[in-house]
């Protein structure tokens, strides 16, 4: 049997190894506490691979990897063409593939802030099918759905607002765990949060995802080939995590060192791509890595409610993407370009350059955007001095209270797991946490977490 996987898959599959014993890949492990995500085909396991994007793999008859050989090669083939042709081009492209993904079928389009989605509703906007938007937004935190929904409006959507709720994780946790098998920590997908309301929607989901990376430079201007590999570092690391993987390195008695282990690693990979152009070989990087391991693992909660579409997962639009040259694809040129000929939606806020919009988000410097900056503070500031903490990410719903701090100690403060992961290092994490710097030590509590429940899972195969 052949595999042929997309050069973005919507969906991960697994395969067998053969001739490898059924072990834990600890290294594998210390990357994902590191990062978050499995890097290229890891798993947990050393006799379980992930395979890999834009490949032909060869199954057997046992479902053991035979061999896998890659079909398409990330490219940097830019055409002498003018921004204009460009543009119509991209539209052209995105309401093609758009039209195709959806079909006859009635479509459900999360809108957010940003660019991304707001692209999609400007083409389903003049497509025959009946349209649900919906949006959410953090209790205590900024009202995207604001935005949303008067995205929604321009474009005659339906659209429905959900309110993030605190502690919305401990009812859904064990459901999460089993939708994407512990291959991402749980504190990013909100929709789990609605997730029997979206059921009762009817439709495919279009989704946006991975629009934001492909449609914008890969690298800031100026970006050497010798600061490619320091530069992904920094950009898939997170220093806390960073620490818990050199913890757990050590506890595991690993050979060498945990850093010169992943810098290897991103070495290895980045030299597979054959691309000149810094700021394309970076695109290409992130797209085959974390778009494939970090991304698509999260489109697994989308996929428990409806089938799902991609627009910019689709072939055509990566392969589209090789050709295009960097100077049109930086700073979301051509997003922005077709989002300002529908002059209704250009007008809205965009939300990354609130309270400024697509017309005039480069007034979104100092001295113009000093008013908003000081209002925006005065208005966090009050609702902290009256014990309402302003809520700007995931965690903060899930981990700070009295109800969830002891729903979150209940699973990892268990015998059970610390059979796996030492006790002392679970309890180091958590009390930097409670006390040193929450911000930072979010991410590796929330790993911990991740470990605790795959363990539990898992346990009997260990």
């Amino acid at each position: 049997m052949t595999i042929k996987t997309p050069i973005l898959p919507s969906k991960q599959q697994f395969a067998k190894i053969a001739n490898q014993p059924h072990e834990l890949d600890l290294e594998a492990i210390c990357v994902f506490m590191a990062t978050g995500f499995f890097m290229g085909g890891d798993t947990y396991w050393k006799d379980e691979v992930c395979l890999l994007p834009g490949h032909n793999h060869s199954i057997d008859d046992e479902g053991f990897l035979v061999n896998s050989k890659p079909w398409f090669r990330w490219h940097y083939t830019p055409r002498a063409i003018t921004f204009e042709d460009t543009l119509e081009e991209y539209i052209q492209l995105l309401t093609t593939i758009t039209k195709e993904q959806v079909g006859d079928n009635p479509v459900i389009l999360p809108l957010s802030g940003g660019l991304d989605s707001r692209s999609q509703a400007l083409i389903l906007k003049d497509l025959p099918n009946p349209v649900h938007g919906y949006s959410y937004s953090f209790q205590g935190g900024f009202a995207e759905h604001e935005i949303s929904k008067d995205i929604a409006q321009v474009c005659g959507f339906r659209f429905s607002p959900y309110i993030i709720q605190p502690g919305y994780l401990w009812d859904c946790i064990d459901d999460l765990a089993q939708i994407n098998a512990c291959y991402s920590e749980f504190t990013h997908p909100r929709q789990m949060a609605v997730l029997p309301q979206l059921k009762a929607m009817d439709g495919v989901f279009s989704l946006g995802h991975w629009g934001d990376v492909l449609f914008d430079r890969g690298a800031p201007e100026q970006t050497t080939e010798a600061d490619i590999i320091p530069l992904l570092f920094k950009k898939m690391v997170k220093p806390k995590g960073m620490e818990l993987a050199q913890q757990l390195w050590q506890y595991w008695g690993l050979a060498g060192d945990f850093t010169s282990y992943l810098m290897g690693r991103i070495e290895t990979d980045l030299s597979a791509i054959a691309i000149d152009n810094v700021s394309a070989k970076v695109r290409a990087f992130k797209t085959s890595q974390w778009a494939h391991r970090w991304t698509t693992t999260n489109l697994s909660v989308f996929a428990a409610a409806h089938p799902i579409t991609l627009p910019y997962y689709d072939n055509r639009m990566c392969d589209y993407i090789c050709t295009v040259p960097e100077a049109y694809l930086a700073d979301r040129r051509l997003q922005i370009a077709h989002l300002q000929q529908d002059r209704e939606l250009a007008r809205i806020t965009w939300q990354d350059h609130k309270p400024f919009s697509l017309n005039t988000y480069l007034y979104n410097k100092a001295p113009y955007n000093l008013p908003y900056r000081v209002w925006n503070k005065l208005q966090r500031e009050g609702q902290a001095f009256i014990g309402k903490p302003y809520v700007q990410r995931n965690w903060e719903l899930q981990f700070m209270g009295a109800e969830n701090d002891q729903a979150l100690q209940s699973r990892i403060f268990n015998p059970d797991f610390h059979s796996f992961i030492p006790e002392s290092l679970v309890q180091d994490t958590y009390q930097h946490f409670l006390t040193t710097d929450p911000v930072h030590y979010a991410h590796p509590l929330s790993m911990l977490l991740t470990l605790s429940l795959w363990h539990k899972q898992n346990q009997t195969s260990l």
